[in-house]
């Protein structure tokens, strides 16, 4: 594609590593990342991908803006108080790019929407904060064959992995086969977190985004990283596809989403 002059100023960063350059810059321009959450996670995630220049970025998210976010949600900001957090971060995408389409799902995401709407993407980052949620969309992203690069943190730790098992790698089951019981991990509105973490987890997430869509590095495909904040320590884990797991293995009970339906 022939970039415009203000394009070609705005990634000359990019435009300039061997790796990306405008065939790489291209890519992104005509990408389209569905991001699960515009809270802690989302945020810098977003604001990242839209300086990047990934061209449509989708935000599911049905809340809205609250003063308790703000203390690490950045996409958002006081004078937005109560709006929804689709358009927020609209708008604080419109803010840094107008190269980026943003399209708003202000929706809870169920099983009876997932599938369309992850359709409509390239990759899925999952930046949800319960655990129903983070299963459906491994799930989802299972049967539509979609890339899934997701984060997590809770109070000074974070957790990063890319799940591609379309591909030959461990989905999200063969690292947690089912949902720990109501209760025993509590959330961030119950135990806190640190806003710098979940901005160190965004960010990487972000990092990993790119890099799938440029097909650039080594993927965490089949790897996964832990973050402890408080002694500023990253350690990887090895994640094999688990031979047992009911979604990706050979001997899967679990053949659609219809596992989700609570009634």
């Amino acid at each position: 594609m022939d970039f415009a002059e203000d394009q070609i100023h705005r990634y000359a960063r990019h435009i300039l590593l061997q790796e990306v350059g405008g065939i790489g810059q291209e890519k992104l321009l005509k990408a389209k990342v569905l991001v699960i959450g515009a809270g802690g996670l989302g945020s810098p995630l977003i604001l990242y991908l839209a300086a990047a220049g990934v061209g449509a970025i989708g935000v599911v998210d049905d809340d809205k803006v609250d003063l308790s976010n703000l203390q690490r949600q950045i996409a958002h900001s006081t004078e937005r108080i109560g709006w929804e957090k689709t358009a927020s971060a609209k708008q604080a995408v419109a803010a840094i790019n107008p190269d980026v389409t943003v399209v708003e799902h202000h929706v809870r995401l169920t099983v009876d929407n997932a599938a369309a709407l992850i359709a409509g993407y390239d990759i899925v980052a999952d930046g949800s904060d319960n655990f129903p949620t983070r299963f459906l969309v491994n799930d989802a992203c299972f049967f539509a064959k979609k890339t899934l690069v997701s984060a997590a943190v809770l109070r000074f730790d974070g957790q990063l992995a890319t799940f591609r098992p379309h591909a030959g790698g461990p989905c999200y089951r063969c690292l947690y086969p089912e949902a720990p019981p109501p209760g025993q991990i509590p959330s961030c509105n119950e135990a806190g977190v640190l806003g710098a973490v979940a901005g160190v987890m965004g960010t990487l997430q972000a990092t990993e985004v790119l890099k799938e869509i440029l097909g650039i590095g080594e993927s965490m495909a089949g790897r996964l990283l832990i973050y402890d904040a408080l002694s500023a320590a990253m350690r990887q884990v090895k994640v094999n596809p688990d031979p047992a797991c009911p979604l990706c293995s050979g001997a899967a009970t679990i053949k659609d989403l219809a596992c989700h339906r609570t009634s």
